[in-house]
Formats: structure tokens, C-alpha cells, sequence
């Protein structure tokens, strides 16, 4: 297999990777409870969600392959190690949100999360900076999606 063709799957493998943490929104999803909670007045349009993760699991991705196409896990063991802990986090957030109501753990989860994507990003400078700036954006989103989960907990608490 040369070269090129073996980087190119794993580019596809890494965005592959990256969209399974999805995999658990699909099975938990939104529905009657969410649409029933009280949501503060910046609360998002249900439609933005998609577009949204859709370019930041892309950007994941690509920043993951970075990462690793300068050696491989081999080389890379604590960066993607970092990167598959907060993958693993990302995946947690809906089923404990959406399936389980339980908003005071999903807060817990997604800080941990938000400490979890700071520290790949760091990892990820050390390796690739451009790898690095391409985790911000998530880290935003994710900044936003806590206080956001913050504020549907005081909001619906009781």
C-alpha cells in the first residue's frame, strides 16, 4: 500500500473515529422532555445542532490525523490518548442528557469534558499546532454547551 493511500484511509478512519462519538446522540435523542424543559433565552434553534457538529467532528478528525501521521500511535501514545478520553466523554454527554434526564451528572460530565478537550489541545501543540488551533472551536462550542447545560439545570432543578 503506498504511502498516500495509507495516509488518505487514515484521514477517513480518523473522521470515522471522531463521528462515532455521535453514534450515541443517535440513540438518544432529544424528544418530548427536552422540548418540555424551561431553556434560557440564548437556548439555540434544535437546527443548529447538526450543522455545528457535523464541521466540528470533521475538524476533530483532521486534527486527530495530524497528530498521527507524525508516528502513529507508536509515537503519539499520550496525544490520541488524550483525544480518545474526550472522544469517550463527547459519547457519554447524550444518553446521561437526553435518556436519563439527569442534567446535574450531564453538567458534571461535560466540565470534565471541557478539561478533557483543553488538555488534548495542549498534547496536540506539542505534536502539530495547526492540529491544536483546530480543536479551539470545539473547545468553544463546548464552552457554550456548558453554560448552557448550567443553565437548563437551574432552570428545571425542583
Amino acid at each position: 500500500m503506498s504511502h498516500t493511500l495509507r495516509n488518505a484511509l487514515a484521514l477517513i478512519g480518523w473522521i470515522i473515529i471522531s463521528f462515532s462519538a455521535a453514534a450515541t446522540g443517535i440513540i438518544a435523542k432529544p424528544g418530548v422532555w427536552y422540548a418540555a424543559l424551561n431553556k434560557p433565552s440564548f437556548n439555540p434553534p434544535n437546527w443548529i445542532f447538526g450543522p455545528v457538529w457535523t464541521l466540528l467532528y470533521l475538524a476533530m478528525g483532521f486534527a486527530a490525523w495530524r497528530v498521527w501521521i507524525r508516528g502513529g500511535f507508536a509515537a503519539q501514545t499520550r496525544p490520541l490518548g488524550h483525544y480518545i478520553v474526550q472522544l469517550g466523554l463527547n459519547a457519554a454527554w447524550p444518553p446521561i442528557f437526553f435518556a436519563l434526564h439527569r442534567l446535574d451528572l450531564a453538567l458534571l460530565v461535560i466540565l470534565v469534558l471541557w478539561i478533557a478537550i483543553f488538555l488534548t489541545i495542549l498534547q496536540f501543540r506539542t505534536v502539530d499546532q495547526l492540529a491544536s488551533w483546530l480543536l479551539w472551536p470545539y473547545l468553544a462550542w463546548v464552552s457554550f454547551a456548558t453554560i448552557l447545560n448550567f443553565s437548563l439545570w437551574h432552570l428545571n432543578r425542583a
